[in-house]
């Protein structure tokens, strides 16, 4: 490298030996230094090492200073992630079932590089990937970005939504007869992505698993929706929705025993009114889409649970039961 142009890259060269090398626990002395720049063919000086300090510190870069006799040294200081915030982060993409091992080492390995490579070191050690459950489809990120355009766009999208068959393999559903549906809103619950939009003939709304849409295509048509869509809650429903799956949406009291409030407010929020009833149980009143998913909620609760009414829903959850039962008996036999 001629060194003028090495002279001229010198600031950058440091700046990056700062970001990839240096941390709290890492510092870098001025000798240090002008050692690395050396291994990137940059001969320096002393003293315009404290000068390119000094001129990164005022165009707004925290490199903190550490004086001691055996350790001291710089080091870069804030970074645009904390190590806490980044551990956050990796923990999400690795976890998430709708990326493909892939597409999560890919987007862990560019989390990295807002570490220094010791931080980075301890990312990777908490990282799982292999073993977890996670989707092959690749097309979620191009079906993610066109509905982003879709909802910015204010337009219908049609597609072709797919269900696993007995061979292990995705099919259209409707005979492969594309959907129209006007998008509202991309929800992410239980680690997997949700549209939720309107159904222009049912007139309802709907939602689709995002990784089981294909062939996303915008329309010219202008999206429908706004009446059912003008006081929606999303969060709302999200609780309500258990595991996604639809169901008549009902008024529902719920009775608990006091051990359970905890278990009430993670399922549908810290501001659920609970009524005491006596000394060891609470009464709730929630809207909830009623469907065999919230059954199986409650069954896993046990005894700690009983549904007060309406009498309807109080009639189906026993059938629900008796169901299970006697499955259970016809399988021993």
């Amino acid at each position: 490298m001629a060194r003028g142009s090495s002279q001229k890259l010198k600031i950058l060269y440091l700046l990056k030996i700062l970001t990839d090398e240096t941390d709290e626990q890492h510092v870098m002395g001025a000798a240090a230094l002008l050692d690395r720049l050396l291994d990137y063919g940059i001969k320096a000086e002393r003293k315009s090492i404290y000068d390119d300090i000094e001129q990164l510190r005022s165009f707004g870069y925290d490199i903190v200073f550490v004086k001691s006799r055996t350790k001291g040294g710089y080091y870069l200081g804030s970074r645009e992630f904390e190590l806490a915030e980044l551990k956050l982060l990796v923990d999400a993409v690795a976890a998430s079932k709708f990326m493909t091992v892939k597409k999560s080492r890919e987007l862990i390995g560019k989390l990295e590089k807002f570490a220094s490579k010791e931080e980075a070191r301890q990312l990777r050690r908490q990282v799982y990937v292999a073993g977890r459950i996670k989707t092959e489809q690749e097309n979620i990120y191009y079906n993610v970005d066109s509905i982003h355009r879709a909802l910015q766009e204010q337009v219908q999208i049609s597609f072709l939504y797919m269900e696993w068959g007995m061979d292990g393999s995705l099919h259209p559903k409707k005979g492969g007869t594309p959907y129209q549906i006007s998008p509202w809103a991309l929800l992410w619950s239980d680690e997997n992505y949700y549209m939720i939009g309107f159904d222009n003939k049912a007139g309802i709304i709907k939602h689709y698993r995002v990784d089981k849409m294909q062939r996303i295509e915008l329309m010219d048509e202008k999206r429908r929706g706004e009446e059912a869509f003008a006081d929606f809650d999303l969060a709302a429903y999200a609780n309500r929705t258990f595991g996604m799956y639809g169901g008549k949406v009902s008024e529902v009291n719920l009775k608990f025993q006091n051990g359970l409030a905890g278990v009430v407010m993670d399922r549908f929020g810290k501001d659920t009114r609970m009524r005491p009833v006596d000394e060891k149980h609470f009464c709730i009143r929630v809207v909830v889409a009623v469907s065999g998913q919230f059954f199986g909620w409650l069954a896993g609760l046990g005894t700690g649970v009983e549904v007060i009414g309406p009498e309807e829903v109080s009639q189906a959850y026993r059938e629900h039961l008796q169901k299970i039962l006697m499955a259970g008996e016809h399988g021993g036999k």
